[in-house]
């Protein structure tokens, strides 16, 4: 693929960096979107945007660092380069703990505002994941299959050989997986934390299907298992959990303040001004 679309100037405009923006803005619109529809203080899902898109970014780099401990240790001077090398898991981590702090501040809902927050993240990291195919980063194994990819100009992944599609198969996944989640699993489970622990279940369950059929060794291992296969064991089990929990919540609790006061749960809408196109 090509990695530096065009330029301005002296500035290069990176496939990746150019994605990455793409999928955060389109995500936000959406979410904007839907927590107008619900009567919500969009407001809140501004400042909760900006939360996980940091918290992701600083958690995601965190563990790269940690992942690449080895090599870092060897030459420290990879810590300088702040634009390259990030784990998608230590995103979602980052901006988990980044908006569950938010939340508590703000005295809000938290699982409420997860379920509203997280399918738009499957938004991001779908097109991150295009991002990654314009830069070769990520790149699959090599394959003999009708299903393949070949790169030209990379600097990440082999050059002329077969490859399989995996920024391709990531990125697709992640839609899906935001479409489900909004589509289908919200209208029928209403209680607060359900979205939120299918949206760890499905992306635990793909991307853990997805690491078998990648190329890029260096992204770390644990045993036999991508550093990411062994971290989806846990988020997996988060999501069970979480459902589990979640599904014996009876009664959802009344706003904790004057400012909660117009937001309430979606159970507790009327009718009419529920979301219809979900």
């Amino acid at each position: 693929m090509k990695d530096v679309l065009f330029k301005i100037g002296s500035i290069s405009v990176h496939g990746y960096g150019l994605m990455i923006a793409v999928g955060i803005i389109t995500a936000y619109l959406v979410l904007e979107q839907r927590v107008k529809r619900r009567g919500l203080d969009a407001d809140r899902a501004f400042d909760l945007a900006v939360c996980a898109a940091l918290g992701g970014a600083v958690g995601a780099k965190i563990l790269y660092y940690i992942v690449e401990i080895k090599s870092i240790i060897r030459d420290p001077s990879q810590l300088l380069n702040i634009a390259n090398g990030f784990v998608v898991y230590g995103g979602i981590i980052g901006g988990s703990i980044a908006c569950i702090i938010y939340c508590r501040i703000k005295k809000l809902n938290t699982l409420q505002w997860f379920d509203l927050v997280l399918p738009e993240i499957a938004i991001a990291q779908g097109f991150g994941r295009i991002g990654c195919l314009l830069a070769g980063c990520c790149y699959g194994a090599e394959t003999k299959s009708a299903i393949h990819i070949v790169f030209r100009e990379s600097r990440f992944a082999p050059n002329n050989v077969w490859l399989y599609p995996t920024q391709i198969m990531s990125s697709a996944a992640n839609f899906l997986n935001f479409a489900i989640l909004v589509f289908v699993i919200s209208r029928f489970f209403k209680k607060p934390g359900q979205v939120s622990a299918f949206y760890l279940i499905f992306y635990s369950i793909g991307r853990f299907i997805i690491e078998i059929f990648r190329g890029d060794l260096e992204r770390g291992m644990v045993g036999k298992l991508s550093t990411s296969q062994f971290i989806s064991f846990f988020i997996l089990a988060a999501g069970i959990g979480l459902f589990v929990l979640c599904s014996k919540i009876s009664v959802i609790p009344a706003p904790e303040s004057a400012e909660q006061n117009a937001e309430m749960p979606e159970t507790e809408v009327p009718e009419e001004t529920k979301e219809t196109d979900e």
